[in-house]
């Protein structure tokens, strides 16, 4: 799976899933808690545009934010990455 190439869009799909439906802001300020640095933007909404393009997160408009949600597909991919890691880890 291409997008799992990317930890950023990984990590996002992380803080999507224990956040339920976070901003694209939230999403970026919980990244920079955990990665203790600044993140570009256009490096961040590029990975937020792949994986909605790709179908693994979906995009609702709430006023004027948008808010994002791991589709069924992102899920999945999400568990087969860290079941992967686990398993390397046993």
């Amino acid at each position: 799976m291409k997008w799992l190439r990317s930890g950023l869009r990984r990590d996002v799909c992380v803080v999507v899933a224990s956040e339920g439906s976070p901003t694209a802001q939230e999403c970026k300020a919980a990244l920079e808690s955990q990665y203790d640095e600044r993140i570009d933007p256009s490096t961040f909404y590029g990975a937020l545009g792949t994986l909605t393009d790709t179908g693994h997160l979906v995009k609702t408009a709430d006023g004027i934010h948008d808010r994002y949600e791991l589709t069924e597909a992102g899920e999945r991919a999400l568990r087969e990455h860290y079941a992967w890691v686990d398993e390397a880890l046993d």
